[in-house]
């Protein structure tokens, strides 16, 4: 784990590009990555997707999918997301455990709601366990809001909050109105 003063650079905005051992300019991820997608779900998600989903989310042009390498070309940070219409729908986000509070899981998003609002998108959506206190807190901490819920969503009978975010000032399709 690093020291909050080196997580507090990493995050500094025009920081340089390389922090110790990790590249923090996020990347375009694709088939190549398969086996580093795995492995980092596996680490920070406890295996939420399988081989077969993961290669689907990879390799639909229609998905956007960002990471964060380590200096050794580890993957240590991932989100992945679909944009419909002009919502963003974030389906993941992945932090290495060793890299965790340093930065790296904002940074990631950031860069997939920067890439969804070049390509139109307002607003951005996501489902978290209402249980996963740490997660809550890093999507509130990123502007996200609670919005809905869904009871027993998950397999453990843990419900899912939905929350969103706009991302970007403009027309709502939804209530067809400028913000």
């Amino acid at each position: 784990m690093r020291s909050d003063r080196q997580c507090k650079e990493a995050c500094r905005p025009g920081s340089a590009v390389l922090f110790g051992e990790v590249a923090i300019n996020p990347r375009k991820l694709g088939p190549d990555d398969l086996s580093a997608c795995l492995q980092l779900d596996r680490i920070a998600l406890t295996g939420l997707w399988t081989k077969q989903q993961w290669e689907q989310e990879l390799a639909d042009i229609s998905r956007m999918v960002m990471g964060i390498d380590a200096e050794d070309q580890s993957l240590i940070a991932l989100a992945s997301a679909w944009l419909v219409v002009d919502e963003l729908q974030i389906t993941a986000v992945a932090v290495d455990p060793m890299h965790q509070r340093c930065g790296f899981g904002a940074r990631v998003l950031q860069a997939v709601m920067d890439r969804a609002t070049a390509l139109g998108a307002v607003s951005a959506t996501l489902e978290v366990a209402s249980t996963n206190t740490v997660a809550r807190a890093f999507y509130a901490q990123c502007g996200f809001s609670t919005t809905g819920r869904r009871r027993g969503y998950y397999s453990n009978g843990d419900d899912a909050l939905l929350q969103s975010r706009s991302i970007r000032r403009g027309r709502d399709f939804r209530t067809y109105e400028s913000e």
